[in-house]
């Protein structure tokens, strides 16, 4: 295994006055309520209201209308976990807790180093022994504790919360009790989405590895239209690796539940690792929004992917990571098939490369 959620080893940043905020965070003289204040003025800086683009150049090449690219490599990390790495890491901070402690593959592990750096707080990442990530270096530079277990992800997410109730420190693994946090904060996206647009797009496409963002997405869209502030929910589209995602699967199947696949079935690349998992930890609240949204599923081949990446370079100028492109592939060929009427067709993309 070579290489874990793809994206590239870089230097994390944030602004001088976010630096600035983050001493007075760390500073435990002060009022929780101003340092709370201080983590929160950073997340508004950084966090966020990232681009959301129309492809011109795409709705030439494949003769389409009014296609928009959300684009989450604009986060301080370079993906959209920065979003509910630093949700949790404020919430951390507002309960009294001093350590974070997660499981992760590569690009979660960074987001959440760089927030609990920011706020003070100390970071345990616990990575499979047998994975590897170029973005560990950028996790212990930014003062995170690497954690190497034994097992698959799925088994070191058990791990590491089970760490966390042994030591008393704050849980940030999927599928627990922060889940309805994690779907908030990428609420968020659907929000920036209308806020842009004026209205809901008619589709909504994501890639989906554990669901959460689709389903936090989903959310998103339909609290602003139970607020009267959309005039519809979008479809949800979701896409992953072919015949390696159980949300996928268990749509495809029929099935009510999100269904685990047998892990010797599942054989990761370089293009399809950030999507793939036998157990998807928000797959039935992913399944759920799918459903609800009358939305499709679609499984997507590492060579489109792989193709996909290079055609956003040549057209657009985005350096993407391929896995990142499954649910704007998706999208195109739902297009391809059914001939969209002129309306507005937005695709998530998830990670820069």
């Amino acid at each position: 295994m070579n290489l874990k959620d793809g994206v590239k080893n870089a230097d994390v940043k944030v602004s001088s006055e976010s630096q600035q905020l983050s001493r007075f965070v760390k500073d435990t003289s002060k009022s929780l309520v101003d340092r709370l204040e201080c983590f929160e003025d950073i997340i508004n800086i950084e966090v966020g209201d990232t681009a959301l683009t129309r492809a011109k150049s795409l709705e030439r090449e494949f003769d389409m209308r009014q296609l928009f690219i959300k684009y989450e490599g604009d986060n301080p990390t370079g993906t959209q976990k920065d979003r509910i790495a630093f949700a949790q890491v404020y919430d951390a901070l507002r309960r009294g807790y001093d350590t974070i402690c997660l499981a992760t593959c590569g690009n979660y592990g960074v987001a959440m180093a760089l927030a609990a750096n920011l706020a003070g707080l100390h970071c345990k990442i616990a990575i499979p022994k047998t994975y590897h990530t170029e973005r560990g270096e950028e996790m212990e530079n930014l003062g995170a504790e690497i954690l190497r277990l034994d097992g698959s992800y799925e088994d070191v997410v058990d791990a590491s919360s089970a760490l966390a109730r042994e030591y008393d420190w704050y849980d940030a693994n999927p599928g627990g009790a922060n889940t309805a946090l994690q779907i908030m904060a990428y609420a968020q996206i659907a929000h920036e989405i209308v806020e842009e647009l004026g209205d809901a797009p008619k589709y909504c496409a994501v890639p989906v590895s554990n669901g959460t963002l689709l389903a936090g997405i989903y959310r998103g869209f339909l609290g602003l239209y139970k607020r009267g502030k959309t005039f519809r929910i979008p479809k949800m589209i979701a896409a992953s690796s072919t015949n390696k995602n159980p949300i996928v699967q268990s749509f495809r199947l029929g099935h009510q539940n999100c269904q685990d696949l047998l892990p010797e079935k599942i054989k990761e690349t370089k293009y399809n690792e950030p999507l793939i998992n036998w157990h998807s930890f928000d797959g039935d609240e992913a399944l759920y929004a799918i459903r609800e949204s009358k939305g499709e599923a679609f499984n997507i081949s590492d060579r489109k992917m792989r193709d996909m990446a290079g055609l956003l370079l040549k057209k657009e100028g985005m350096r993407i990571l391929p896995a990142s492109t499954a649910g704007l592939i998706a999208l195109l060929e739902m297009d391809e098939k059914d001939n969209f009427e002129p309306d507005r067709y937005v695709a998530v993309i998830t990670a820069k490369n």
